[in-house]
This record gives structure tokens, C-alpha cells and sequence, in this order.
């Protein structure tokens, strides 16, 4: 999909299909009023016929209005709210997406910039517009043998009054980069398992830095693990025929010597559980367990797309975890890079035995702040469901930063606590640290046993096992959450 940006009078443009927003009770817009005096009260004539109330998210396509070069014109609901709330804003532009989608047309003009959304300006919206315009057009038919048949929408234009162009050509480029990062991070999860394994990743990884000379890769391997000592990474890995991977990405888009900020993804490739194995209904989502590492890679290409002056370092911790012979069994002890013991007392607590060991290998990198992101507790979805990423950390600063980044870019977190008396949950009598701290605060005890490998940084953890994907149904699919969290972090930190 094409986005454009212009400045232009309503009634004398040629477009397929311009779109125009009506309140609640049939209250026209700027946009739309200047459209009915053109057309000679066509549009209001239309609307006393009941046809369209304009609660938000209704639309009435008009055909061939009279004086106008448009061919078409979607009447839109804005609803009765003074202000739409991001939710609500995004609702109504899915509805017109929705609508475009089945038409002839080749193009559309969105004329929609007079419509408040709370906390937005131009640029705000013009993010929200297209990142959902574009996000909506994402379809995942690889493995197809009958694909969708190709939509005649390819371009779409933004209308903004001349002041507010460049805000809204900014929004435009951020929003487009961030869809193609979330879309890139999708792909990777809706790969299936035998596909997409650790070796799968890191050339995906390569082929990105191919593409973009200000990014490099490293790619160690199991001989090269062993040497750093990374026990707990390889345990998870050593029931599979897969070897694992630590991926290394180092993007330099600022000054030499500007610290890096570092972002740590899990990317388990394929979990059953181990020999804690996990029950067959519903398994088959566990493909989904690396969407911690896709959607580092998917923030790295929105990154790339943009070239943002920054430094950024993406660590993959990649594995699958596997029943066998050879499997870690429960009751295992291993050594961690830090020099830290750990009883591994359930297999299916994988996920922080490989990002413990990446964590530990960040330090070389003297980051300003860490930031790992990881499908690593059900108990997250129990505590958070679904719409929201939970989060924790070392550093009240860096807490609020990514919580600012959640709420400005529509995908967000929420803070749970790191307090001594959870990290008790993880005494063990045999070694330093039990890999599990018992059935209470499951999300909080996996915090608190990353915490205790990030102390020599400001650290924070995402926990998006309730945001990644969608489970079940028709509308199974990886979701690219939280790129645009992430993305905007970054977009933050160089203002």
C-alpha cells in the first residue's frame, strides 16, 4: 500500500473514493459541509432519510455526487464524543478500511484530519490512521494453495491543511515503518515450527543486515556458547535436534562512543514443555514462544526503515525445547554465565534459563538500559489478559519511559511490583536459584529471577504472552505487539 500526504480543495479532487467524517445526529463536519454545499445539499438530503445516525464506526458509501470529481464519497460515524479515544478512533478507521477493502476503486482520500482524538495532534493521528490502514491489510497465505484474490486499493492519500503537512507526512513515514516492522514480526510467528527454527532466525537476521550497512551480525553457536559458559542456555536446547543460537545485532546510527540500548528477545523456537510437557490441546501455539525475538527483529527493521540516529543492540536467545534421552530432566542443577547455580525444577520455565545467560552477555556492551521482551508466563494472561503487556524493572526511570512509549503508541504495558518478598519464591536448598517460585505470582517470580542477572544495568522485562497472539479460531495470528511500543521507546530516547 501506497500512503500519500497533500493539501487540496475537497470539491475538486479526483479520487475513487473520499472519505468524510459525520458525527452522532447527522452532524457534518468541516470536511463534509464543505462536500454538501458543492453537491448542492446532497449529502444532508441523504442523511434525513435515516440511512446513517453517525455512530462511530458507520459508514454509507454515496455514489456520483453531484459537482464533485470524486467518484465516490464514504460518509464515516465519528460518534458524539467531543473526543475519540484512541480505541475509538482506530474502530472508526478499521470500519472505512473495511469498506475500501471491497471496492473497485484504486485509490482513496481520507479526509478525516478535523476529527479529535484525545491527546493527539496531527502527527498523532496521522500515526494511528495509517499504522492501522496498514496493519489492516496484513495477510499471512504462504502455505496457501489459493490465495486472496489481489484487492484494487493501492494508494491512499492523507488530505492535512498546508500548516499541518509536514507533522503529518512525519506520522505518515513512522506509522508506515512501524507496520512493516510489526508485519515482518508477524510473518515470523505464523511460521510454522518446523520452518522457523533457531538457524532459521539467524539467517533472517543476516539477510537484514545484507539489506543495511549500519547493522551487523553475529551469530554464536553451540561451541561458542559453551566457551562463555552459558549452562542454562544450552540445557533448554540439549533434548532437540536444533541446535540453538545467540543472534547479535548491532545497529550504529549514532556517535561511536554513544552507549548502546539493548534489546533482549526470547525465541523459543518450539515449546512443548520439556519433560514437563505441556498438554496436546493448544500446543500448537507454542510455535509463538520466540515472538519475543520476532518482535526484536520486526523493531530493528522499523529501525533500519527510518535509520534513526541511535545505537541498538538486539540479542536473540534462540532454542527449542524438546523432550528426549537427552533432555534437561527436572532436578537438574546447572551453572549459569554469571557463575549462578540454578535447580531446574519445571522444563517448561525455559524461557528464563536462555534469556538469563543473554542477559549476563549484554553486560559487554555497557548499555544505557536493557529492555527484554518475552512469552514467558500464563500467568500474565491471567493477571493482564490480552490487551496489555506486563512489565517490570530495576529503574523507576526506565519504568515510566516505556510506560509514556506504551500509552503513546496504543500498545501498552502495565507496572507490576518486584518486592523482596517474591524473590524468597525462589530459594532452593540445593543451588543459588530454583527456575520456578511455586504457584503465586507467576509472572512476578519469573521477574524476580531474571532480576537477579541485570543488575549491573537499568533493566525492565516485557511479559507479552498475552499480547503476541491471538489464540484460537479464525483469527489465530501473531499480532506484532509490541513493535510499536518498542519502536516508539527509541523514537523517544533521540528527541
Amino acid at each position: 500500500m501506497e500512503f500519500l500526504v497533500k493539501s487540496a480543495r475537497l470539491e475538486t479532487l479526483k479520487t475513487a473514493t473520499l472519505v468524510v467524517a459525520v458525527g452522532e445526529g447527522r452532524k457534518l463536519g468541516a470536511a463534509a459541509t464543505a462536500l454538501d454545499a458543492a453537491s448542492g445539499s446532497a449529502i444532508s438530503t441523504l442523511l434525513k432519510r435515516g440511512d446513517l445516525q453517525g455512530k462511530s464506526g458507520q459508514t454509507l458509501l454515496l455514489h456520483s455526487l453531484p459537482n464533485l470529481k470524486a467518484e465516490r464519497v464514504l460518509l464515516v460515524g465519528s460518534g458524539k464524543e467531543h473526543e475519540l479515544s484512541d480505541r475509538q478512533f482506530r474502530k472508526m478507521i478499521a470500519a472505512v478500511n473495511g469498506v475500501l477493502k471491497s471496492l473497485g476503486g484504486g485509490d482513496a482520500t481520507l479526509a478525516l484530519g478535523e476529527v479529535v482524538v484525545k491527546g493527539r495532534d496531527a502527527y498523532g493521528k496521522a500515526r494511528l490512521m495509517v499504522e492501522t490502514l496498514a496493519d489492516g491489510t496484513y495477510l499471512f497465505e504462504r502455505f496457501k494453495s489459493k490465495k486472496t484474490e489481489p484487492k484494487a486499493l493501492k494508494k491512499i492519500t492523507l488530505l492535512a491543511d498546508k500548516t499541518e503537512l509536514a507533522d503529518v507526512e512525519r506520522g505518515s513515514v513512522h506509522a508506515q515503518a512501524i507496520a512493516k516492522g510489526m508485519a515482518f514480526t508477524r510473518d515470523l510467528g505464523n511460521l510454522p515450527p518446523n520452518l522457523c527454527h533457531p538457524s532459521f532466525i539467524a539467517e533472517e537476521a543476516k539477510a537484514l543486515a545484507k539489506e543495511h550497512k549500519n547493522l551487523k551480525v553475529e551469530v554464536l553457536d553451540e561451541k561458542k556458547l559453551k566457551e562463555l559458559g552459558a549452562g542454562a542456555f544450552l540445557a533448554v536446547a540439549q533434548g532437540s535436534d536444533q541446535p540453538p543460537r545467540m543472534i547479535v545485532l548491532n545497529y550504529q546510527g549514532g556517535k561511536k562512543d554513544d552507549k548502546p540500548f539493548a534489546l533482549v528477545g526470547k525465541g523459543i523456537t518450539f515449546d512443548t514443555g520439556g519433560i514437563s510437557i505441556k498438554p496436546a490441546a493448544g500446543m500448537d501455539e507454542m510455535k509463538y514462544d520466540m515472538c519475543g525475538a520476532a518482535s526484536v527483529l520486526g523493531t530493528f527493521r522499523a529501525l533500519l526503515e527510518l535509520q534513526l540516529p541511535i545505537n541498538v543492540v538486539g540479542l536473540l536467545a534462540c532454542a527449542e525445547n524438546m523432550p528426549s534421552g537427552g533432555a534437561t530432566r527436572p532436578g537438574d542443577i546447572v551453572t549459569t554465565m554469571s557463575g549462578q547455580t540454578v535447580e531446574i525444577l519445571n522444563t517448561d520455565a525455559e524461557g528464563r534459563l536462555v534469556l538469563c545467560d543473554t542477559l549476563t552477555y549484554a553486560e559487554r556492551f555497557k548499555p544505557q538500559a536493557v529492555i527484554d521482551i518475552a512469552t514467558l508466563t500464563g500467568a500474565c494472561i491471567v493477571a493482564l489478559g490480552s490487551n496489555t503487556s506486563g512489565l517490570m524493572g530495576n529503574n523507576d526511570g526506565l519504568i515510566k519511559q516505556i510506560l509514556k512509549a506504551g500509552e503513546y503508541a496504543d500498545d501498552r504495558a502495565w507496572q507490576l511490583p518486584l518486592f523482596d518478598e517474591y524473590q524468597e519464591q525462589l530459594d532452593s536448598p540445593f543451588a543459588d536459584i530454583a527456575n520456578i517460585g511455586g504457584p503465586k505470582a507467576g509472572t512476578i517470580t519469573a521477574g524476580c529471577f531474571l532480576s537477579r542477572f541485570a543488575k549491573k544495568y537499568h533493566w525492565a522485562h516485557l511479559d507479552i504472552a498475552g499480547t503476541a497472539w491471538v489464540s484460537g479460531g479464525k483469527d489465530k495470528g501473531a499480532t506484532g505487539r509490541p513493535v510499536p511500543l518498542l519502536t516508539q521507546y527509541l523514537l523517544d530516547r533521540i528527541k
